[in-house]
C-alpha cells in the first residue's frame, strides 16, 4: 500500500466508461447492437489534439494500465514502469488513453455482462471477437475523444498484434506503432497452448457450457490450471532457475503429490489469485483472438503487402529470453517492414525474464524506449 504516491506516478485515477449505440458488425459475420468500453486516460491532450498514445493490453491485461485507484491499493497499474512523469511514455508530455478491450471482464462489454436481450450474462452467447474488431471499436472511442491522429499505438504481446493492425486498418490515424514482444500471426505452438488452457477451462464440471454465472459457478480449477499453464510460458528457464531452482518448499522430499517445491506453490498461487479477478469465457475469447490474429492473410499471405498500406514510423522491440514470441518473430516483422519500404526502428533486448520481460524495469529497455518515445514528442507536442 503506498503511504506517498511516487512523484513519478499518474497519481489517483477514475476509470471513464462511454456507451456506444452504433452496432458494431463484427469480422466473425455477428453484430454487436450495442456496447461500452471502460477506459483511463492520464496526462493532458493539447490544444491541436496531437499528443495522443493508445495503449493496447495484452491477453489478461485492462484498462488499468497506470497510477492507483486508491491509497489502498496493494499496486499501480500493470505498467506502471513505463508510464508517467520522466518515464518513457512521458505523462507530461503525452495524452494517454488505455481502453479494456471489448470482450473483457474489467468493465468493457463482455461475457459477464448482461445481455439486454434476455437480462441474464451473455456468457458463452457473447459472439467472438478480433484484433481487427478491436481496433473499429477503439478507433469510435478516439473519435469520441476528438482525436483525429493518435501520436503513436503502443502495446506489448496481444497488445503489439493491435498496435499492427492499427497501421494497416486506418494508416492514417498512426504516427507511429510500437510493437513490443509480439508476433505476426502465432506459431502452431502458441495454438496448441492456447487450446490446451481453453480445454482445461472447458472441462472443468463447473463450466456449465459457459453459463456457470447463471448456475451461481465458477469454473475454478479449470481457468486456475489455463493460468498456470500460460503462466509457465510467460518466464524464462533461467528466470524460474533463478527465482525458485530446485528449493523445497519445507526443506525435504515428503514423497507425495502435494505441494514440495517453490516453484510449485508459486504457480499455484498465481491460479488461484487469477480466478479471482479475471472471467473464463473472457479468457476463452481472448485466446481465440490470439489465434486468429494473421493480417497478411488479407493480403495473400503477404505480411509486406499488408505492412505496406501502413504511414507510421515503427518501433519494433523484443527479448532474447522471449521464447512464446521469440526475436525471429520480431525480425519477421521487421523484415516486412523494410521490404515494405517503411521506417522502422529494431531493438533487441538482451535479458532473463522471458516473455514478461516487457513489463520490466529492464534499463536497456527502457532508455531504448524513452529514446523513441522522446523523438515522437519533438513531432507532436506543442
Amino acid at each position: 500500500m503506498p503511504t506517498v504516491i511516487p512523484a513519478d506516478s499518474v497519481g489517483l485515477v477514475t476509470p471513464q466508461i462511454e456507451a456506444f449505440d452504433q452496432p458494431l458488425d463484427l469480422e466473425g459475420g455477428r453484430v454487436l447492437e450495442q456496447y461500452e468500453l471502460i477506459f483511463e486516460t492520464y496526462g493532458q491532450l493539447n490544444s491541436r489534439k496531437t499528443n495522443g498514445i493508445l495503449i493496447c493490453h495484452a491477453l489478461s491485461g485492462d484498462h488499468h494500465v497506470a497510477g492507483y485507484h486508491s491509497l489502498d491499493d496493494k499496486k499501480p497499474g500493470w505498467w506502471e514502469t513505463c508510464i508517467g512523469p520522466g518515464k518513457p511514455i512521458d505523462t507530461n508530455k503525452f495524452f494517454v488513453v488505455c481502453p479494456n478491450n471489448l470482450g473483457g471482464c474489467k468493465g468493457s462489454t463482455g461475457p459477464a455482462s448482461k445481455n439486454p436481450k434476455t437480462g441474464k450474462p451473455y456468457g458463452p452467447d457473447f459472439p467472438i471477437v478480433t484484433v481487427k474488431d478491436w481496433v473499429q471499436s477503439q478507433a469510435r472511442l478516439r473519435d469520441r475523444l476528438g482525436i483525429k491522429q493518435w501520436a503513436a499505438v503502443i502495446g506489448g504481446s496481444l497488445g503489439g498484434m493491435q498496435a499492427l493492425q492499427w497501421s494497416i486498418d486506418l494508416p492514417e490515424s498512426v504516427r507511429h506503432a510500437v510493437v513490443i514482444a509480439a508476433a505476426p500471426k502465432l506459431s502452431a505452438q502458441n495454438i496448441a497452448f492456447n487450446e490446451v488452457a481453453r480445454q482445461a477451462i472447458q472441462s472443468d464440471p463447473d463450466f456449465v457450457q459457459g453459463r456457470y454465472m447463471e448456475n451461481n459457478k465458477v469454473p475454478r480449477q479449470g481457468l486456475m490450471l489455463a493460468r498456470m499453464l500460460g503462466h509457465i510460458t510467460y518466464l524464462s528457464d533461467d528466470s524460474m532457475r533463478e527465482k525458485f531452482g530446485r528449493e523445497l518448499r519445507e526443506g525435504k522430499l515428503k514423497f507425495g503429490f502435494d505441494v514440495e517445491f517453490q516453484v510449485e506453490s508459486y504457480l499455484r498461487y498465481q491460479g488461484r489469485s487469477f480466478v479471482d479477478r479475471f472471467d473464463a469465457n473472457t479468457y476463452l475469447l481472448m485466446t481465440k483472438a490470439l489465434d486468429y490474429f494473421d493480417p497478411a492473410q488479407e493480403y495473400d499471405q503477404s505480411l509486406t503487402r499488408a505492412l505496406s498500406r501502413a504511414q507510421a514510423k515503427f518501433l519494433v522491440m523484443s527479448f532474447t529470453s522471449d521464447w512464446r514470441f521469440s526475436p525471429a518473430r520480431s525480425r519477421e516483422i521487421v523484415k516486412a517492414l523494410l521490404d515494405a519500404e517503411q521506417d522502422v526502428t529494431y531493438s533487441q533486448i538482451e535479458s532473463a525474464q522471458g516473455h514478461d520481460a516487457f513489463l520490466l524495469p529492464i534499463p536497456n529497455y527502457l532508455n531504448a524506449f524513452s529514446a523513441y518515445m522522446r523523438s515522437v514528442a519533438r513531432e507532436v507536442c506543442d
